[in-house]
């Protein structure tokens, strides 16, 4: 038993995160229903799918970090999702990708990463009609690949670009493939709930032993114990349990451990490091990581520190040769988010990080290897010789081991010739070789049409430099800076910041300002007009969206910035100041002398500011980017709400409130719906809570949105109860509504008011029909078809003349309900099936519609209501099965979403420009919420700047909860912030009138309390004219005491100050008379 308290040194690794500024941000990550793990890295990148198909890849330096520009270069090779990435352990450049295009791909990546979008591969295999799901590399041979697309095993031999091997006899899709360390043997993981050892150099059969494994069809991972006789495999039992079964190879149908976990939904992604033995199980769509660490013994799996942070959608291991071992990092896992990369660094705690702790890092595994894919197919098993990973015994010391990137590979078709010849690279610049005989011995004679290619030696160093050295490696190849110091730099220099959209291969003094390396001041303009037109077509999202090219510029050092200082001076214009067009700036330069350039530049500059957007430069600027959600003070709370019912239809909001009461459904039989006041918080009473007894179960109820007291409730028998809530509120339980409407035949999904029209009721049912009620007669108006599947739900248009609806068949609608029965106009919605939500933003002239997409990703779309064909944008949040219900205010352009069961309301501006949706603040709250309902403008608090007032429903609470602009004169009513609004508190209409179409306008009143000064009137005050102004004019002359007081001070101004009448010119020498009169 003395094993199972055997001390481990890695037991104690801790999970350190470092904070965004050293994360890659801002990039476009979707949810991909795929077998890989979503990205991959090698001792240089890193790669990752990039946007919500997930077509392309993103290619980053390992070390990168900062903000990500939606325009920054990408790999553009596939049609279709990307299913697997994999890095070469031999070739840090090189780069296989896999995807639902059945197509594998094989890329080179530069040595300083990609300058531009590459869309032309080194090599392509086709799996011919199947779609390829995992692709990677031999863990021995050099060249050798393998990929798996259906039942199908396939090895390629770069070297020749040939398939050597290829075997159908998996019954199901192979989800999962890992060679043994010493690449032997191949274990896989299939559809059909077996795990297989698979030898692709046997005789006969390749497959050596089957055992059935996870117990579910759902996806399953493999992975080798590195070199012993043990797999590692998770997946899902029966009751569709996480898994994770450690299996011995000698005997192979009785699992050696089995370890359930919990009952989620994604995958686990198991990442092992065989020197460790350390285990990491990532989950997709988990924001936790679990570390365990393998024993050859029981209890085999030992649970050790776990992470908690972001929602993950992949993960991989960074090669062991790139840790930073110094400070005693023993792995680090790369996170990928919705929106980030994540370096998550696992240390082991030691008193001091001054030496290199030997017992922590065994020899692992190298980087070279003489073994090719020619050799190994014909039987030959040679082990990758070990390295040290000590700094000592490393020619450049601790800084990262890279292996080769070298030119751009192959072109021959010919057998004989080996991968590394191929590749024409030298050796490694971490071995013990002389380095100076590598041009010699890597030598190789290419074709005449292909012209030989030097040897690159390429080192990419991650330790940062002191602050004033410039950020390049020994041999040029410069890092990625920091945020502050492209900062820096950009305030210095007042730089240029895109590259050519030519594609052009400029160096960095071609984009600099004032450079005389530029050809022609046509040549600029062309340039900075390309690169605006750029920055227009592709708004990004965030803020900031610029990549600026001071990332790959080193920083200028005091003698160089004096030195700049000096040859600008000439240069009247504060560039710090003033951002005038460069061709612009030039021409004026070149017309006139430097008082007529300050002058135009600087007029050039205020005209450009007023005409053109600060959007077009520095992303979407919005008066509400930083609203702020405060929820009530406690006791204005709602407290001890009881038998909440968790029963109702996706397409109910579960919650409704007005300005008096708010109506709460309860769990059990006959349809309960609580009616509480706001009038008396508090802490509810033990005991019954009175209610509405509808007698049939609940499928959704809304306010009379002109009747505070009339409760409309739609039941699953199809009748619609008019429910009239007394002044002073429920005091017992009660099943005799005001009316009764007999709507349909079958189950109603919903029921709407019509937001003008008095008495106008909407209800949509099982029957795929939408039916229009006037309930002063109770009688039918206007009966709506169309529809093939479920309603989704139904939004009035701002105006009440026509309505949009989205459905379960993937289509949007537009109905005039006056008109036709048919729909006016159709669409494409969201594709997914679990819900959807519609409404209508910037007075009806957009439609929001949030929902689902393939992947179960939640989204928001932005449609021009004219044209319905396509989203103009689409934003992906998360994956999670609760629908985004949205509420939009009309006067801010904010459109909030929430799901029920989430903690977050998701802020959004809706604006008639790209990109449409631009991202608020969003508000987290503490617990978990079940409803939000939203009041009408009138009740919003706007002496302290409250634009939007809501009531939140939790498990048991009712929280009111306000939306704020944070304001420095807040004592001044902000009509920039509150333009009239729409009366939608009262009725504009009769149903008469309505159904007659009498149509009318709503009309508009200002929300500014009486007595309170407005914004823009105090800040028209400075903004008089510079003329001195004449007092007398506005009715009265300055008092005596004002005078007396401004000539005192003028006075004392002038006693110290030199005061002389003696011109300059009175010192000059003049000239006589009769000269001028000459």
């Amino acid at each position: 038993m003395a094993w199972r308290f055997k001390a481990s040194k890695y037991k104690n690794a801790a999970p350190i995160v470092p904070k965004a500024e050293a994360c890659v941000r801002e990039i476009c990550v979707g949810s991909y229903q795929t077998y890989g793990n979503n990205i991959a890295a090698s001792g240089a990148f890193m790669a990752f799918n990039w946007e919500h198909t997930g077509s392309s890849v993103a290619v980053l330096p390992l070390d990168d970090c900062g903000r990500k520009s939606k325009t920054m270069p990408l790999l553009h090779g596939h049609t279709d999702t990307v299913t697997d990435l994999k890095f070469s352990p031999f070739h840090d450049g090189l780069l296989a990708t896999a995807s639902q295009d059945c197509l594998v791909k094989i890329w080179h990546i530069p040595e300083k990463g990609l300058e531009q979008s590459l869309s032309d591969p080194e090599a392509i295999f086709s799996h011919k009609q199947r779609r390829v799901e995992t692709v990677g590399f031999h863990p021995t041979a050099d060249g050798l690949m393998y990929s798996t697309a259906a039942g199908c095993v396939a090895l390629f031999d770069l070297s020749t670009q040939k398939e050597i091997f290829s075997n159908n006899e998996h019954p199901e899709v192979i989800q999962s493939a890992s060679w043994r360390e010493d690449g032997s043997v191949l274990a896989t993981s299939c559809k059909d709930k077996c795990v297989r050892i698979f030898d692709p150099r046997a005789a006969g059969s390749p497959i050596q032993l089957t055992a059935e494994s996870h117990q579910s069809i759902k996806d399953s991972r493999v992975v080798w114990l590195g070199n012993q006789q043990r797999i590692l495999t998770t997946g899902f039992d029966a009751a569709r349990l996480r898994q994770v079964i450690i299996r011995d190879v000698r005997n192979f149908n009785t699992p050696e451990k089995t370890l359930e976990l919990d009952c989620s939904t994604g995958i686990l992604m198991p990442l092992f490091d065989p020197d460790t033995n350390m285990l990491f199980l990532a989950g997709k769509g988990d924001t936790t990581i679990n570390y365990l660490e393998i024993t050859d013994k029981d209890p085999y799996l030992i649970e050790g520190l776990r992470h908690t942070g972001e929602q993950t959608k992949g993960a991989c291991l960074v090669p062991k040769r790139a840790l930073k071992v110094m400070e005693a990092e023993v792995n680090r896992v790369l996170q990928l988010t919705s929106n980030m990369v994540i370096p998550i660094m696992y240390q082991v705690p030691r008193k001091t990080y001054r030496d290199f702790h030997a017992d922590l890092y065994p020899e692992t595994t190298g980087y070279k290897t003489e073994l090719v894919a020619g050799e190994w197919l014909d039987g030959s098993n040679q082990a990758v010789p070990k390295m040290s990973l000590d700094p000592a015994k490393r020619e450049h010391g601790d800084e990262p081991i890279i292996p080769r990137l070298g030119p751009k590979p192959f072109s021959s078709t010919t057998g004989d010739v080996s991968f590394d010849k191929v590749f024409a690279v030298p050796l490694a610049p971490g071995s013990h070789e002389n380095i100076s005989n590598v041009g010699q011995d890597s030598a190789v004679e290419m074709s005449p049409a292909q012209g030989a290619k030097p040897d690159l030696i390429v080192e990419i160093e991650i330790k940062k430099k002191h602050e004033r050295e410039p950020a390049v490696a020994g041999n040029g190849v410069q890092k990625s800076l920091t945020t502050s110091e492209r900062r820096k730099i950009f305030e210095q220099n007042s730089e240029s910041s895109e590259n050519s959209t030519e594609g052009e291969d400029r160096t960095d003094a071609d984009l600099r300002r004032f450079s005389s390396s530029r050809s022609s001041f046509a040549e600029r303009r062309r340039i900075y007009e390309n690169r605006s037109k750029s920055q227009v077509d592709e708004k990004p999202q965030s803020p900031v969206p610029l990549r600026r090219e001071h990332s790959k510029v080193e920083p200028l050092k005091p003698s160089q910035q004096q030195q700049q200082q000096q040859q600008q001076q000439g240069n009247v214009i504060d560039t710090k100041r003033i951002s005038v067009p460069e061709g612009k700036l030039m021409e004026e330069h070149r017309r006139g002398n430097g008082a007529g350039l300050k002058k135009s530049a600087t007029e050039t500059a205020f005209s450009a500011a007023s005409t053109k957007r600060t959007s077009t430069v520095f992303g979407k600027v919005s008066k509400f980017r930083h609203l702020k959600g405060t929820p009530g003070h406690k006791s204005t709370h709602i407290e001890n709400l009881r038998n909440l019912s968790r029963q109702i239809p996706g397409e109910c909001n579960g919650f409704h409130a007005n300005q008096e009461r708010v109506a709460v459904p309860l769990s059990g039989p006959g349809g309960k719906i609580a009616i509480f006041e706001l009038s008396r918080p508090g802490r509810l009473p033990d005991g019954v809570i009175p209610s509405l007894v509808n007698g049939s179960n609940i499928m959704d109820f809304q306010w009379d949105p002109f009747d505070a007291q009339r409760l409309a409730v739609a039941c699953d028998d199809g009748i619609v109860k008019l429910w009239h809530i007394e002044a002073g509120g429920l005091s017992e339980p009660t099943n005799t509504p005001a009316g009764e409407l007999i709507a349909h035949l079958d189950k109603i999904y919903f029921i709407r008011f019509h937001p003008l029209a008095a008495d106008v009721l909407l209800t949509a049912s099982y029957d795929m029909t939408i039916k229009l009620w006037d309930l002063r007669t109770m009688s039918e108006k206007c009966s709506l078809s169309g529809h093939t599947d479920q309603i989704f739900d139904f939004a009035w248009s701002p105006c009440g003349r026509l309505g949009a609806t989205v459905c379960k068949d993937g289509k949007i609608r537009v109905y005039n309900p006056r008109k036709s029965e048919t729909p006016i106009r159709e669409g494409n919605g969201p594709v997914g099936t679990r819900g959807a939500r519609i409404t209508w933003a910037l007075e009806g002239h957009y439609i929001v519609c949030t929902g689902f997409d393939k992947v179960s990703e939640r989204q928001i779309s932005v449609y021009n209501a004219q044209k319905l064909s396509a989203p103009l944008n689409t934003a992906s949040l998360d994956v999670s099965p609760s629908i985004l219900i949205p509420f939009y205010d009309e006067d801010s352009s904010t459109l909030f979403v929430t799901g029920k069961g989430d903690s977050t309301i998701y802020c959004y501006e809706i604006t008639d420009e790209e990109p449409y949706i631009c991202p608020l603040s969003h508000h987290r709250c503490t617990s978990l919420h079940q409803g939000l309902s939203f009041l009408t403008k009138n009740h919003c608090d706007v002496a302290s700047v409250e634009f939007s007032k809501a009531y939140r429903l939790t498990n048991t609470t009712i929280e009111p909860l306000s939306f704020t602009v944070p304001r420095i004169k807040s004592e001044l009513f902000q009509d920039d912030l509150f333009p009239p609004t729409r009366i939608t508190w009262s009725a504009t209409l009769s149903a008469e009138d309505w159904f007659a179409s009498n149509d009318k306008a709503a009309p508009k009143v200002s929300l500014k309390p009486e007595g309170m000064e407005t914004l823009s009137s105090i800040q028209q005050v400075p903004a008089q004219p510079i003329k001195k102004p004449d007092h007398a004019q506005f009715g009265g002359q300055k008092s005596e005491y004002e005078i007396n007081k401004q000539q005192e001070i003028q006075k004392s101004v002038s006693a110290r100050m030199e005061f002389t009448t003696k011109l300059e010119q009175d010192d000059m020498e003049g000239v006589d008379e009769n000269e001028w009169q000459e």
